[in-house]
């Protein structure tokens, strides 16, 4: 079994013991499951980099992540790509071969030819669904450290785009129409993401990247700390006052001398050795404070954005309440004809009852 395969026993196993009551709830439990199991799998690489990784060199952690992701991200859609229509492919031509075989007359009917084409997924679309909305993920969750993620989904969707056109048409089986009125938990599911993508961002951004230090240090300890700016570098001295120093001889190898390292602690002859310096707690409490400006910030954002443009004009609104009102005032003159037909075949008098 290959991982998916494997989620896909387990979600089927922990959906039914659930007992949904309906088939739409049955799906939308099993998807939220797969995209679980699948978004954790796929994720879980890049967390250490991103926040918790502790020793990176002196390009930075993002640069760790941002070459795991454009690797990741290009040779994934290579191998998908080919999942998707390769395979198909394959299996067709090997069907259309045994049946060539087996029959004399290579005619073969166009109806018989679609019958062999590959069965389209009992899962329906979920996995497309699943494919976009992992991408979407992977997309935007880590954007920070690789801002060139959006330019490979938006050409990996272009060619996908045909692809699955190509895959629908010519090498799955016309699938059996269904009726939705909405994407149904997916919708939640990408809420879900846009959040936890704002939150990601703000932690990489605050905690991985040196943009907080830099900033402490321009405005606090720099040359620019106690006077306006004036044509003078700002960030002079800063690689030196980012490294503490660490006494070699008290390693008890016959070393001696002083060696330097990469935080904010005190040195060897101070009163309080090796402790934290007031510049880390200064450099801690201003990547609090922009993780928490960030994210109200963007958010609230968001929620301008989504009250000037509704999901609903207000005139599709209104056209809907009269439609509504409408339908009840035909269902409501149906049944009064309804029942005066009855008093007719009944003999009873017809009483006009208006409300």
């Amino acid at each position: 079994y290959t991982p998916s395969q494997a989620y896909e026993k387990i979600a089927y196993l922990l959906t039914n013991l659930e007992y949904p009551r309906t088939e739409s709830e049955w799906e939308n439990s099993f998807a939220l499951k797969m995209f679980l199991f699948q978004f954790v799998n796929l994720n879980i690489n890049f967390t250490h980099p991103a926040i918790a990784k502790e020793k990176c060199h002196p390009s930075g952690c993002l640069i760790d992540l941002c070459l795991q992701m454009g690797v990741i991200m290009f040779l994934k859609q290579i191998w998908n790509n080919f999942m998707e229509l390769g395979y198909p492919l394959i299996q067709n031509w090997w069907s259309r071969h045994k049946i060539k075989r087996g029959i004399q007359d290579a005619s073969i009917p166009q109806w018989e030819n679609d019958w062999n084409l590959q069965p389209m997924n009992i899962h329906g679309l979920m996995d497309e669904y699943l494919e976009m909305v992992l991408q979407f993920g992977f997309t935007t969750i880590f954007v920070a450290a690789f801002p060139l993620a959006p330019l490979l989904a938006l050409l990996n969707n272009i060619i996908e785009i045909r692809l699955d056109a190509y895959k629908f048409v010519t090498q799955w089986r016309r699938p059996l129409p269904a009726r939705a009125t909405d994407i149904g938990i997916w919708l939640g599911i990408l809420e879900g993401i846009g959040i936890l993508a704002v939150i990601t961002n703000a932690f990489v951004i605050a905690i991985t990247s040196d943009y907080i230090p830099r900033f402490v240090y321009e405005y606090k300890y720099g040359p620019c700390a106690n006077h306006v700016k004036q044509n003078e570098n700002c960030l002079k001295g800063y690689v030196n006052n980012s490294l503490s120093f660490f006494d070699l001889s008290e390693l008890g190898m016959g070393k001696s001398g002083y060696c330097r390292y990469r935080d904010y602690r005190g040195p060897p002859w101070s009163s309080k050795p090796y402790e934290f310096t007031l510049q880390y707690w200064h450099i801690l409490a201003a990547r609090l404070a922009f993780i928490i400006v960030f994210e109200h910030l963007v958010f609230g954002i968001k929620s301008f954005i989504a009250y000037l443009i509704p999901d609903i004009p207000k005139g599709l609104r209104e056209r809907i309440r009269r439609e509504k009102y409408l339908v009840q005032e035909m269902m409501y003159e149906a049944e009064l004809e309804h029942l005066q037909q009855q008093r007719r075949k009944s003999g009873q008098p017809i009483h006009h009852e208006w409300p």
